[in-house]
């Protein structure tokens, strides 16, 4: 008979009723492990920012939209802060930063093409913010930076620790600080007192209060008081077009 369902030959009502419960079930089990499978590629790329209390599980946005002007409490740029480029810069880019993570490491072209491309208009200032749940050595690398400002190799240091990131240690410290010129016996002597940790954790206050939660967490400071927001290793075409806004 046409458009009627028949059980298979030699296969009783029953068996055949079972077999359509099991493939019924499969059928759902199937619909449900794509739907998950979906949910989790969407939730798992995000725009390269490592947050707090979270497994740096983001990958890097290679593109996106200029970031929107928000109004944040910035603390105020002094000469106590590590300032590259012009300091007397209308715009400046205040990067909160964690030496141990991974997307602050693929930020650092970002800010070095900002540099390059804006000699006389931007200035990067660098503060920090260790993300100490997931980061055992962000903290202790914080310190040992300072540790070389007090001999004037902040900058040097910074770079090294990200070419270094893999091995963060506090002989690695010793050994970039040798590497640098400084005087090691000093410096291993700053680094092991620990002397700098308020400062580290005043830097870390800062970037909370600034609405910061994850790393790298940037803030455009404009020439009319403007400023934007920039979370996650952005490319520079992203922080680019924010500036251009600026200018």
């Amino acid at each position: 008979m046409a458009d009627q369902h028949t059980p298979t030959p030699g296969m009783s009502q029953g068996k055949t009723f079972a077999l359509g419960i099991v493939a019924g079930f499969l059928v759902l089990c199937t619909i449900g492990f794509f739907i998950l499978l979906s949910n989790t590629m969407a939730g798992g790329s995000d725009n390269g920012t490592v947050k707090v209390n979270t497994p740096p599980t983001g990958q890097v946005d290679q593109g996106g939209e200029a970031p929107v002007p928000t109004a944040i409490s910035v603390k105020a740029v002094t000469k106590e802060d590590h300032i590259r480029g012009n300091e007397d810069a209308t715009i400046t880019l205040v990067e909160y930063s964690d030496f141990e993570c991974p997307f602050c490491q693929r930020f650092t072209p970002t800010v070095d093409a900002v540099l390059q491309n804006y000699p006389d208009d931007v200035r990067v200032v660098y503060r920090h913010f260790p993300l100490r749940s997931i980061h055992p050595q962000a903290a202790p690398a914080a310190n040992a930076s300072e540790c070389a400002a007090e001999q004037g190799k902040f900058w040097e240091f910074h770079d090294e620790l990200f070419v270094n990131q893999a091995t963060l240690s506090a002989s690695t410290y010793s050994r970039i600080a040798g590497e640098l010129g400084l005087n090691v016996a000093s410096f291993d002597a700053c680094v092991s007192s620990n002397k700098y940790a308020s400062a580290v954790q005043e830097d870390e206050t800062s970037a909370q209060a600034a609405g910061g939660q994850g790393t790298p967490y940037s803030i455009l400071l404009g020439p009319d008081g403007q400023t934007v927001p920039i979370s996650g290793a952005q490319p520079f075409s992203v922080v680019d077009a924010a500036i251009q806004q600026m200018l």
